[in-house]
This record gives structure tokens, C-alpha cells and sequence, in this order.
């Protein structure tokens, strides 16, 4: 046995908390990740830093916000559109720090990061979806294999699992080993996934009665697509398809985890890059399906489960919030890789260790109250109970009192008993994000380029 544990990290992308039987939907058919939640332990109150994919993605692997490590958008693949840049070139990943450390460091899937069809920095060993636009959830497909193209044919989900047991059965060393599970199948586009999945949920009812209700606090710039405007029953049961896809890939990789031998010493981890609205405020995306740009539950909630029967307690509900900073200094701690003094100062991470929430060795002071996000020039902060956040334009500025407005469908920003609070949370966000930015990097910099909720703009690029 590794006296270090493997680390195998799901990484799915827009993965919303909501959408799955642990977290309480009653039509989810999720029997693998329940099985983790119900025997492991689940964290009921995590969060993304930020509501879309590239960024989310580099926060997890940096352990820094958006405004430092300078990646604010999804990052495009469009024509002309440089998919092999390195976005990450300056950080110091978390794949790194493993590989520092001995581990063997392993990438399947979605990155998402630049270096589409190149070697992925940090990753030993790299098999990708590749830059090719749209991405389909069954057919042909191009995947990289470090840089080697590899032309695959059926189901995306399939493909990336299949991929991941073949590098557990053909380990060829004794190191302990990374492995991140970058998971699409519940990304738009909501059609193409298997039909009898699809068949099941639409038998069971699902999307007969979404949501009426119409966000009104922006315009709507979301994922809408023919499906989801002219049947999003019919969106919403492909959903439910990927979700189940995804689940089922958890469920493999135990299975052979298992047959292995290599369960004992490895700590499963489920996470998503963000969360989605799937109808709820009537809307269909994520961060950006509303300008301006929104921080609303659906979209910031993310599922977070670790499973690990011989390190962590058992059977655990945890209720702190936590974050993807929180998770990659997490990581580390589980694996007993420390940083400099210097390199944790230079990082200069607003994340923080919640190993002893998981072990329950932890002491009151070290719980976690506030949470705090972005997304371009939106920054917010939310408590338990209150939810602010802030625009270019003050008028766009929100306030939610989720204890009495779960739905965050009363903005209370003008009513005069909220405003001694209104003014606390401000400042607790400046204060907050003067201490984690990097100049020029920062979401709400006056001289970025009016943003763009469509495109991924690479101002950062060049600084």
C-alpha cells in the first residue's frame, strides 16, 4: 500500500448542487454519488468562485480567485482563436504541486484552460476532448492524447470513463497517482444522449411543470437553444440523461477502484466547475445566462463529496461553506504536500484547509461564514442568511434575504432596515478583494473592455 493516497477527482462541468438524489431531486436516478454522499461525506453549502467554466476551473487548480489568476470568461475555440495558448503559464498548478511530490498526474476529459491539442501543464499523462466546436454528446470526436490526435466514435461520457480505467488497469509504477475526470455530459447542448435514459426520466414526468416564474433583475443572454424554448421538458430529461450518464461513470471507476485493490488508499472526490439553472428563474446557463451577469443559487451551488472510509468520518452532512480555493488547499493537506513559506505567500490564496471538517477534528474558529464570488466586474458576498451582490451600476445592485426570499425574488437593496447590513457586506467585499487581486487582473479593472457575457476575452493574455 501507498503510504500516500490517490486522489481521484470528478470534475464535471455544469453540475448544479441541485441536480442529483443527495441533494434532493426526487426524479434523479443517481445511485453511485448518492452512494458516496451516504458514505462519506457531503458538504451541503459549496460553492464556485466564480459561475462559468474557465474560470471556475482555474480557481480549483490555482487556489486563487479570478482577479488574480486573471482568466474571467469561458475561454473560446472559435476560428482564429488561439486554443493552444497556455492561460495557465504563470500559476503554479495543483497537478504540479503533486507531481512535486512524487505523484503520477493524470487528465481526462474537459481542461478547458487553453492547450487543447498540446501537453497539459502539470499533467504527466493528458487524453483531452479537444477544441473542436460543438461538442456533441455522442458521435465522432477528436480527442488529444497528450498531443496526438485520437479519433473516437459513440458516447462523449463513455469515451472519458473508458479512457480512465484504462489507465488504473495499465499502471505501469508504484507511484500514487492523480486522477482528474473531466465530465461534459451535462453541458449544452441538452439533445444527443442515450434515448432510453432520456425515455425514463420523460416517463417518470420530469419537466411537466417548470418553473413559471421569470427572473427580473437582467435581460436574458442565456444558453437557450431551439429545445429548451420550444421543449424544455424535452432539455430538461436530456439533462437528467447526462446527470445519470455521469453517475454511471462514478460507479465504474469505484467498481474498479475496487477489483484493483486500490479503493483502501484512495480518496474519491465529486465535484462540479459551477452549478445551472435548468428553468429555475426561467432561465437556461449559468452565471451567464442573464446580463448583467448573475450570482444567483442555481448557479454558484455545486455538488462536493468526498469518499474515503479509512482517512475521513463516515456518513457526515457538512453545512460550513466551502470553495474550489478551499478544495485545492484541501487536496493538498489530505496528500501532506506543503508549500514554502514563499510559495504560499507569492499564492497568496483565500482558500484554507477543511481536512479537519472531514476527519471532525476541527476547532470552531476554523468554520468558515462568509462566501464570496465574481464574475467579471459582479462581485458578491453571502452569508446564511443575506446575499449581496454588486455592479458597475449601483442600480443593478442586489440584496436577498434568503431566509425570508429563498428564491431571490425580492430585491431588498432600497428598504431602509436593510441598509446598516447593506453597508457591513460592502465593505466586507472591498476589504476582501483588496487583499485578493493582482493589478490589471482584477474582474471590475476601469479599463477592461466592456464585458462580454458571449465571448472570452483574452485582455489578460498580453499582461
Amino acid at each position: 500500500m501507498n503510504k500516500s493516497p490517490n486522489l481521484v477527482l470528478f470534475l464535471s462541468d455544469d453540475h448544479g448542487a441541485w441536480a442529483s438524489g443527495c441533494y434532493g431531486d426526487p426524479y434523479l436516478q443517481t445511485p453511485n454519488i448518492d452512494f458516496l454522499a451516504e458514505n462519506g461525506v457531503q458538504m451541503l453549502n459549496a460553492f464556485t468562485p466564480t459561475p462559468v467554466c474557465s474560470p471556475a476551473r482555474a480557481c480549483l487548480m490555482t487556489g486563487r480567485l479570478a482577479s488574480q489568476h486573471g482568466v474571467h470568461d469561458y475561454i473560446g475555440t472559435t476560428k482564429g482563436f488561439d486554443v493552444d495558448y497556455n492561460w495557465m503559464e504563470k500559476e503554479t498548478l495543483l497537478p504540479e504541486l503533486f507531481q512535486q511530490a512524487g505523484y503520477e498526474t493524470i487528465l481526462v476529459g474537459k481542461w478547458h484552460l487553453g492547450q487543447e491539442r498540446i501537453r497539459k501543464q502539470g499533467f504527466d499523462h493528458a487524453f483531452t476532448i479537444g477544441p473542436d466546436y460543438p461538442i456533441l454528446h455522442q458521435g465522432e470526436r477528436t480527442f488529444y492524447r497528450d498531443d496526438v490526435p485520437v479519433s473516437t466514435n459513440g458516447v462523449l461520457s463513455e469515451t472519458i470513463t473508458e479512457e480512465a480505467v484504462w489507465y488504473l488497469r495499465t499502471r505501469t509504477n508504484d507511484k500514487p497517482f492523480l486522477l482528474v475526470i473531466g465530465h461534459y455530459a451535462t453541458h449544452s447542448p441538452w439533445l444527443g444522449h442515450p434515448e432510453p435514459l432520456v425515455e425514463y426520466y420523460q416517463k417518470k414526468g420530469v419537466g411537466k411543470n417548470l418553473f413559471a416564474y421569470q427572473y427580473p433583475f437582467g435581460t436574458l443572454v442565456n444558453e437557450a437553444t431551439d429545445v429548451t424554448r420550444e421543449q424544455p421538458a424535452l432539455a430538461l430529461c436530456q439533462y437528467y440523461a447526462g446527470v445519470t450518464e455521469i453517475d454511471n461513470s462514478v460507479g465504474k471507476i469505484l467498481h474498479e477502484l475496487n477489483n484493483l485493490g486500490l479503493q483502501e488508499n484512495t480518496m474519491v472526490a465529486y465535484t462540479s466547475d459551477h452549478g445551472l439553472n435548468c428553468g429555475q428563474h426561467g432561465l437556461w446557463g449559468k452565471g451567464n445566462a442573464t446580463y448583467p451577469l448573475n450570482m444567483l443559487e442555481q448557479s454558484i451551488r455545486i455538488p462536493m463529496i468526498f469518499y474515503y472510509p479509512k482517512r475521513l468520518l463516515n456518513k457526515q452532512k457538512r453545512e460550513e461553506f466551502v470553495d474550489h480555493t478551499d478544495l485545492f488547499a484541501t487536496l493538498l493537506d489530505l496528500a501532506s504536500i506543503a508549500e514554502s513559506p514563499e510559495a504560499i505567500k507569492k499564492r497568496n490564496s483565500p482558500g484554507k484547509s477543511f481536512l479537519s471538517l472531514l476527519t471532525n477534528t476541527y476547532a470552531k474558529k476554523e468554520i468558515k461564514r462568509l462566501q464570496f464570488g465574481e464574475y467579471g466586474p459582479v462581485r458578491m458576498v453571502r452569508t446564511h442568511r443575506y446575499k449581496l451582490c454588486m455592479y458597475p451600476d449601483q442600480a443593478d445592485n442586489l440584496l436577498f434575504d434568503l431566509q425570508e426570499d429563498p428564491g431571490e425574488r425580492i430585491n431588498v437593496i432600497d428598504e431602509q432596515p436593510y441598509q446598516e447590513i447593506i453597508s457591513s457586506l460592502k465593505d466586507l467585499i472591498n476589504s476582501f478583494f483588496t487583499i485578493y487581486q493582482e493589478p490589471g487582473k482584477q474582474g471590475n479593472h476601469p479599463h477592461l473592455p466592456q464585458f462580454n457575457p458571449h465571448v472570452a476575452w483574452n485582455h489578460f493574455k498580453e499582461n
